[in-house]
Parts: C-alpha cells; sequence; structure tokens
C-alpha cells in the first residue's frame, strides 16, 4: 500500500529538510521523493501543485500544500487520520 504522504523536494533545499525533520521527528510515515533526479516526479509535483516549480510540495492524502508550514501540515494530517483539525 502506498504511503498517503508524500515530500516532494530537492537537495539543498532548507525548508525540504525542515519538513523531513518535522515528519519524522512526528512519528509520520512519508515518502521523500527528489525531484532532481525523476523527471517523472517533477512532473507529478507540477500537476498536483497545479504548476508549481519550487519544492517542498507535500501531499497527504488529497490535500497538497506548497511550501512548510507547521499549523497546515499538522491540520492536514489531523484530517488523514479522522481527527478534527487541532486535536490529536
Amino acid at each position: 500500500m502506498a504511503k498517503k504522504v508524500r515530500v516532494f523536494s530537492a537537495p539543498g533545499c532548507n525548508t525540504c529538510s525542515q519538513a523531513k525533520r518535522y515528519l519524522t521527528e512526528k512519528g509520520v510515515d512519508f515518502d521523500y521523493i527528489d525531484v532532481t533526479a525523476d523527471g517523472g516526479a517533477l512532473q507529478e509535483m507540477k500537476t498536483l501543485s497545479r504548476g508549481a516549480r519550487s519544492a517542498p510540495v507535500i501531499a497527504v492524502g488529497d490535500k497538497v500544500l506548497l511550501g512548510f508550514n507547521k499549523a497546515e501540515l499538522d491540520s492536514a494530517l489531523s484530517a488523514l487520520d479522522g481527527n478534527p483539525a487541532g486535536r490529536s
């Protein structure tokens, strides 16, 4: 079964590293995808984000987040788990 959280990233992207570290600290199982190493992944990131060309793009289930914002990510993760936003 595919993981429900995917982080589309690029090497040297500090914000991507912050997102990865945050998800790891929270114990979230996720795929970390380097869009510079895989043209198909870059195209998928652009499609999901409706054209964004900067990383990170974080897909949480059906929700797509541009950049890294802890509050938005926590809300998306809570919804994914079936919890109302703000409740863990």
